[in-house]
């Protein structure tokens, strides 16, 4: 593993404009060019978070996507936010991870934020996703997920000797009204998993009048911040050190008490 340069992108997302949020981040991102491994965008970064985006969803062959590739090889980074798309009888919030050599990987959100109505419109995810940067072991996530501790758990894979990941990241449209949730769930995501932990929360006021108040941040696994956001559009770098985690992990291995569990498919009754 080495250092990893982590760009935080927070700005406020035009409400079902495509092409106005594409003007918006591309250029945020092209700045970052040469500065940053990885560019963390918020959650529904061409739309807003809106259940009517459904109405609109591409697929993975849309100009949505064809544009996070293109902007990943530009700044020569990997660049991941969440897309509405639209995938054979389902439309999911899905995650992107956009790497500069042009292939993709993508997650989707597996807890629906039902007190929006979005577990009506959108289908559930059921895998998480695990990807390599730089040695570095990523569980990328969306937003409501942060709330469920249990299908964030990290745990020791004895076959590799290794966590199942070292930075557990969260792209969001969450708003201020809940915003001390989402500043606490980061840090006990961070303490309780010994993992550093990302969250990129957008600003501004969406088309349902709600309010975003952005406090993105870059956790440690203390869960002491190494950058944190205002309530206005705001990029910054954060650089995670490998050498800082493993000292911490072989000096607190809380790893070696943690429960034993496997995760089951939910079924519906009948």
């Amino acid at each position: 593993m080495q250092d990893l340069r982590v760009a935080l992108v927070q700005e406020a997302t035009v409400w079902h404009d495509p092409v106005a949020n594409q003007a918006l981040y591309g250029e945020r991102v092209r700045s970052l060019a040469g500065h940053a491994d990885l560019i963390v965008l918020p959650e529904t970064l061409l739309s807003g978070f809106s259940n009517d985006a459904v109405l609109r969803a591409e697929d993975m062959q849309g100009a949505g996507v064809a544009w996070m590739r293109e902007l990943a090889q530009a700044a020569g980074a990997v660049l991941t936010g969440s897309l509405v798309i639209r995938d054979g009888e389902g439309v999911y919030n899905r995650l992107i991870w956009a790497a500069p050599d042009g292939s993709l990987a993508h997650y989707d959100k597996r807890h629906l934020f039902r007190m929006a109505g979005e577990h009506h419109r959108y289908a559930a995810g059921a895998e998480r996703l695990i990807v390599e940067l730089k040695g570095w072991r990523i569980c990328p996530q969306v937003c409501y997920d942060l709330r469920f501790p249990v299908w964030l758990r990290n745990r020791m894979q004895a076959e590799s000797g290794r966590m199942d990941y070292d930075l557990l990241l969260f792209v969001a449209n969450w708003p201020a009204p809940r915003r001390h949730a989402w500043r606490t769930l980061l840090r006990a995501r961070a303490i309780e998993n010994l993992s550093y932990c990302v969250g990129v929360n957008r600003v501004g006021v969406d088309g349902n009048q709600l309010s975003y108040s952005g406090d993105s941040a870059a956790i440690d696994f203390l869960g002491e911040p190494l950058v944190e956001l205002g309530e206005g559009p705001e990029i910054a770098i954060a650089t995670l050190s490998a050498q800082r985690l493993a000292e911490h992990r072989q000096r607190f291995p809380a790893w070696l008490d943690a429960d034993e569990f496997s995760l089951a498919q939910a079924t519906s009754a009948t």
